[in-house]
């Protein structure tokens, strides 16, 4: 049951990923960040949440549930 909340977190956090990714090329994106030198906050919340998100989805997939006895 962890593996499969793990394999989802993972999933949604690719697409954050992808979505914040996307976001800073857009022209408002581009926009921002030539005249303060940073991405917005909304972007820079979706990178680095969809990027921990993908992380700890992945953790979660691969040592799950560990190995623990059944009776």
């Amino acid at each position: 049951m962890i593996r499969l909340v793990g394999v989802m977190l993972a999933v949604a956090g690719g697409v954050l990923l992808w979505t914040g990714l996307n976001a800073r090329e857009s022209l408002t994106e581009r926009a921002t960040q030539a005249l303060t030198g940073k991405y917005s906050e909304n972007t820079t919340l979706y990178i680095a949440g969809g990027g921990a998100a993908l992380a700890g989805g992945i953790l979660l997939a691969l040592v799950g549930g560990g190995s623990r006895k059944r009776r």
